[in-house]
């Protein structure tokens, strides 16, 4: 009897634990991870925000804005090479994309006197 009651106690403790997890177990959308980054980003939080935009990339790769956003973020975060690559991938995904278009060539220009004055070189804008 006394095993019974235990064993009932701890089932009944598990049902708000088994329920509280469910709430995790779909994950946030790609929409839901931009605007929680671009609010970080806002911030100044660049690495979170940068963490953000790569979960929205995750979900949706061929998300154009995804890929811009995760560019500043990393760009920002001094990540040049791997913001280049997802600058050119933004770009190759929406060439049309006048936003996009301006962020890449204003980080061109940036990353070309960069590489010039560090001898950084990972790949030509």
């Amino acid at each position: 009897m006394k095993l019974r009651r235990c064993t009932l106690l701890l089932a009944l403790a598990a049902v708000p634990i088994a329920a509280g997890c469910g709430g995790y177990s779909k994950p946030e959308s790609a929409e839901a991870q931009l605007s929680f980054g671009s609010a970080v980003a806002k911030k100044g939080l660049w690495r979170e925000a940068a963490f953000r935009f790569q979960q929205a990339v995750t979900k949706e790769p061929n998300n154009a804005r995804a890929r811009n956003n995760l560019a500043v973020a990393l760009e920002a975060s001094g990540e040049y090479a791997r913001a280049l690559a997802e600058y050119k991938k933004a770009l190759e995904l929406d060439p049309g994309d006048n936003y996009i278009r301006r962020n890449y060539a204003r980080f061109a220009e940036f990353y070309t006197s960069y590489t010039r004055t560090t001898g950084k070189a990972t790949g030509a804008p």
